[in-house]
């Protein structure tokens, strides 16, 4: 059977500590846009332990759980063990300075696409590995067949786009206070670029990722240049590239990744100030008898009720108590 891993990067951007770290290497501007390092890109409200927990409760097929922190510990283990009694899957805690080693001048970093691409360098590390962000859980039992073919190939799961189309509308997206906004479309397009894939890319969902860790150490051997040019930005920034992206395009073109439409597989929330928003979107996810993967994202933006509602749905479905 193939071995699986998974890898989950986080922080506690409430740490005190890791406040004053940001200050010290951001600027007010910075701060100010969500997109770039605005406060709910690193908030933390337990989302690690959904995660995990989801894992343990849909994926128990998986090898290791790794988890990559700077300098932090989400303190899991008496919660995981409390949980699975019976035995859960084995996890590892690993610190930004071991992934970015003979890279050191580029940290600290708090951008979460310069640490995904330095994520395949966990010593230990599988060939095969998902990895997720800490606000992705699995919402139903799965298999590897769904995230790896049985000859390795990954399942890309995403939306085909045009190229030209979506630089064509970007051209009229407007420019908040004069600068050019960071979004996840800008960075496939840029590795969409650097892949050779003039037509179309992947607008990758909020989904588990699989990914080959054989495909970077190799890609990245011969394009040092790349490596440098996505971690050398300690906040994200228009220049760089989704890694992820440039994986699946690369290997697709090869005929070496499959790719799959996540519409009925995916439910993404993202709270917003219309009223009843987040209660007729989980009344939603409740119908969609399809649906694996689930990202609650930026919920410490909902009201204290929206997020009750969201935490008491989840506890309910993974069958665990965070009160």
């Amino acid at each position: 059977m193939m071995k699986i891993d998974a890898v989950i990067t986080w922080v506690d951007g409430d740490d005190p500590r890791h406040i004053a770290k940001r200050r010290l290497y951001g600027t007010p501007s910075m701060f100010k846009a969500d997109d770039v390092a605005g406060s709910t890109r690193f908030s933390s409200l337990g989302e690690i332990f959904w995660c995990v927990a989801s894992l343990n409760r849909f994926a128990p097929w998986l090898n290791k759980i790794y988890i990559v922190t700077d300098g932090q510990d989400p303190g899991l283990d008496k919660f995981i063990s409390g949980t699975f009694p019976q035995g859960h899957i084995p996890m590892e805690i690993v610190d930004h300075k071991v992934i970015f080693r003979g890279y050191e001048d580029y940290l600290p970093s708090f951008n979460s696409v310069s640490i995904e691409t330095m994520t395949w360098r966990i010593p230990g590390l599988g060939d095969h590995f998902i990895e997720l962000n800490d606000d992705f859980m699995l919402n139903a039992p799965v298999t590897p067949e769904e995230f790896f073919t049985c000859d390795g190939k990954p399942i890309c799961y995403a939306k085909r786009y045009s190229v030209a189309l979506t630089r064509f509308t970007r051209l009229f997206k407007h420019r908040k206070d004069g600068s050019k906004k960071v979004t996840f479309k800008e960075l496939m397009l840029n590795a969409a670029s650097i892949a050779g894939s003039k037509s179309f890319y992947f607008r990758l969902g909020h989904t588990p990722r699989a990914l080959r860790r054989d495909f970077y150490e190799n890609y990245f051997s011969e394009h040092d240049n790349l490596t440098i040019r996505n971690i050398r930005h300690r906040f994200r920034d228009p220049e760089q590239f989704t890694p992820q992206e440039l994986q699946y395009l690369t290997l697709y073109k090869k005929g070496e990744c499959v790719h799959r439409d996540p519409h009925k597989t995916l439910f993404f929330l993202q709270p917003k100030r219309k009223k009843g928003y987040v209660r007729k979107k989980m009344e939603r996810l409740e119908k969609m008898k399809e649906c694996k993967f689930v990202c609650f994202n930026s919920i410490d933006l909902a009201c204290a009720r929206d997020r009750e509602l969201v935490t008491t749905w989840i506890e309910k479905r993974l069958g665990i108590d965070l009160r």
